[in-house]
């Protein structure tokens, strides 16, 4: 980690609409015929023997949303895939990868984790699974513990969490403050999560900080004012958990009106524990995502469908706390877009497993093998507003994994089997 670094909001991670305009979707889907173009300093890799090759791009393959391609090869060429298509039309290339006939897939994007923290809550996820509900003052305990923590501390356990993540083939993920609740130490989980990702949230709103358990309106200020000062250069993204025990609707809206106004895009914890104003804030504030959207009315679907927020579903959180599973088929059918992440945090979510997630979805929320991946790739993506991870087309980042299967759908008919064999992540075999 570099201490104090102030990291530039990344070229590569625009807020456009989370489908490309027609001119690039013609520029992306023309590319896929054309051979890459090699330079002197350069290497470009095939990756061939793809048995099934999931791109994301319903131009090409069966013409489904997974763009699924059989007997396939992938051209990489520095940190870009450059060519995408059947292994007997592919170019010539410097080196060659084999894939053994087995599944490749875009690198998972877990666009919902809080992996800045110190401490365990294994007694409380015990007593709890002896029958005590979860609500969301146990957050406390881990706020005491990240704050006696050092920046060292901090950062040994994100990464050790990272790399349990990029084992399982996450290769971009979103992670948030909230552990801190003050000024110095939201704006130092910030600093320390921001050396590793450049999609990094501000959670001053997770819950009030016990020191204003009397002054909650002194709080908001707090988090509107001084924290945001300290926190704004390291994100960017503003989060709130819009939830009773938490922050309500108008104090929600407040926060993330004031991040908008520093430049931070809005998410938000919706609807998690009861039904509330968290999703529709979401929709009026044209926040990224709207997180958890367990407790859904008519017209919170209906919202989701007809904006460009993307309705992020963690059923580890439900997993670990026998909650209510949110209803994926429901928003599926309405025509939203839906992305599945992990939800890791100490306390109701201690999963960095994609794949996990993904069988959870298919098993307990009505979703299919291939709606669950998509939701995982090109709707964690969608969710972070980017284009260029969560596919495998040319112009797109070389974030792929590849499964010890020969189809994705084995993500869900082989649970918690450690299928993932390689990841790249960049252009870069890190796996």
């Amino acid at each position: 980690m570099t201490a104090g670094r102030t990291p530039a909001r990344p070229a590569s991670a625009p807020e456009p609409d989370p489908t490309a305009d027609q001119a690039t979707k013609d520029a992306m889907s023309n590319a896929t015929t054309v051979s890459p173009a090699h330079s002197a300093s350069t290497a470009s890799t095939l990756i061939t023997n793809i048995a099934s090759l999931v791109t994301n791009d319903p131009s090409l393959g069966d013409k489904s949303p997974l763009g699924l391609v059989q007997d396939a090869a992938v051209v990489i060429e520095g940190d870009r895939v450059v060519w995408t298509g059947d292994q007997s039309k592919a170019p010539a290339t410097d080196n060659r990868v084999d894939a053994g006939g087995r599944a490749v897939l875009p690198g998972f994007v877990d666009s919902h984790s809080h992996l800045v923290f110190a401490g365990d809550r294994t007694q409380e996820f015990n007593a709890r699974m002896s029958g005590r509900p979860y609500s969301a003052g146990g957050i406390r305990t881990t706020v005491a513990a990240t704050r006696a923590a050092s920046d060292a501390e901090l950062e040994a356990n994100l990464t050790r969490y990272l790399r349990e993540a990029l084992h399982q083939g996450t290769t971009t993920f979103e992670t948030k403050s909230g552990y801190g609740l003050t000024a110095e130490d939201e704006a130092r989980a910030l600093r320390v999560a921001a050396a590793h990702t450049d999609e990094v949230t501000y959670l001053g709103a997770h819950i009030v900080a016990p020191e204003f358990a009397e002054d909650p309106a002194g709080y908001v200020a707090l988090v509107t004012g001084e924290m945001l000062d300290a926190c704004a250069p390291y994100a960017r993204w503003i989060d709130v958990f819009c939830e009773k025990g938490a922050f309500d609707g108008d104090q929600a809206r407040a926060i993330l009106t004031a991040g908008k106004e520093r430049g931070l895009h809005p998410r938000i914890h919706a609807n998690q524990l009861s039904y509330g104003p968290g999703v529709q804030l979401a929709v009026e504030l044209d926040a990224a995502s709207a997180d958890h959207c367990t407790h859904l009315t008519d017209a919170d679907v209906d919202a989701l469908a007809n904006s460009r927020t993307v309705a992020t579903l963690l059923p580890g959180a439900e997993f670990s706390t026998r909650a209510e599973w949110p209803d994926a088929r429901r928003l599926l059918d309405a025509g939203a877009t839906v992305a599945l992440s992990t939800d890791c945090n100490p306390g109701s979510s201690f999963t960095s497993s994609v794949p996990f997630c993904v069988a959870l979805a298919v098993r307990d929320m009505g979703m299919t093998p291939d709606e669950a991946v998509w939701s995982a790739t090109a709707g964690g993506a969608a969710a972070l507003r980017r284009t260029d991870i969560g596919r495998i087309t040319p112009g797109a980042y070389a974030d792929l994994t590849l499964l010890d299967a020969p189809s994705h759908v084995h993500l869900a008919y082989r649970p918690g089997v450690p299928l993932v064999t390689g990841v790249w992540r960049r252009g870069e075999r890190v796996l």
